[in-house]
């Protein structure tokens, strides 16, 4: 009986400490976890965004840079990005007066300026 009793009390605790623990909202708690970063929309957001930041920007592509690295443009600015083969839209052409969408992620780098690591290319009509 006193196996029976003790279990109870057990539980009981176990229940109670989990019911106050669930109240709490300061350091440690789901509460107190950093909001997703929010996403960027212009040039001038992403340059001062922090790393992996979401972007989805709108402009033109106005030159290749080099291998995947171009340089995109919008009305606040022009910033590096660099796209992949495959994340081109599937026969399409695209030239410095086509205007695009790019989605992706902010990227700082130790040695060269933040750019955008490119996702996927859109065409906007």
């Amino acid at each position: 009986m006193k196996l029976r009793h003790l279990s109870l009390l057990a539980a009981t605790t176990l229940f109670s400490a989990a019911t106050i623990a669930a109240g709490y909202t300061g350091p440690g708690s789901d509460a107190a976890a950093p909001a997703a970063p929010a996403q960027v929309t212009t040039v001038k957001q992403a340059q001062s965004a922090a790393d992996d930041t979401p972007a989805v920007l709108e402009g033109i592509i106005t030159k290749r840079l080099g291998g995947e690295h171009y340089e995109f443009k919008d009305a606040t600015g022009t910033i590096q990005v660099e796209i992949d083969d495959d994340d081109w839209p599937a026969g399409a052409g695209v030239s410095e007066n086509t205007k695009v969408r790019l989605t992706g992620e902010v990227d700082h780098h130790r040695q060269k300026a933040t750019d955008i690591d490119v996702d996927r290319v859109e065409l906007v009509q």
